[in-house]
């Protein structure tokens, strides 16, 4: 994982809606990203929903959410669509920023090993600094714990 006080690499990626997103666009403003395995399945629907959920105090606090996976645009597409997000979903088929923001790399689940996606989040100033990581995520109030995790 990335860690506080570092400059947050910056990136281009399209949205669920195919257009391009950078770090660069949020100058002056928080961001959040949030890294999940997969669109669609269960724990990242449970996030995905949590955020949306406390999207209007996210704007009050002058945050934009991004949401970064290997789905597909289209993928990407479609479950916002399913599930209502107001928020940018990143396609990273290339997994690219997914390695520069250190999200990537090898799980264990049911005794088997693989590479996969963790699902990690960072809150970024206005600079573009990483100000909090979230390496331990509980899928299900992950964006009331960010927006207590602010108020401290």
């Amino acid at each position: 994982m990335l860690e506080v006080g570092q400059k947050a690499p910056d990136f281009t990626l399209n949205n669920q809606q195919g257009e391009p997103v950078s770090l660069g666009d949020f100058q002056g403003q928080k961001v959040l990203v949030w890294f999940f395995p997969k669109a669609s399945t269960p724990g990242c629907t449970a996030e995905g929903c949590n955020i949306q959920d406390n999207l209007p105090e996210f704007s009050n606090l002058n945050v934009q959410v991004l949401g970064v996976s290997k789905d597909s645009v289209k993928r990407q597409s479609n479950f916002a669509k399913k599930y209502g997000f107001e928020y940018s979903l990143l396609s990273d088929e290339s997994g690219e920023m997914i390695e520069a923001y250190e999200a990537w790399g090898r799980k264990k689940f049911m005794g088997r090993e693989y590479d996969g996606i963790f699902r990690i989040s960072y809150l970024i100033d206005e600079s573009g600094v990483i100000e909090r990581v979230y390496g331990k995520v509980k899928t299900k109030s992950h964006g009331i714990d960010v927006l207590a995790d602010m108020k401290q």
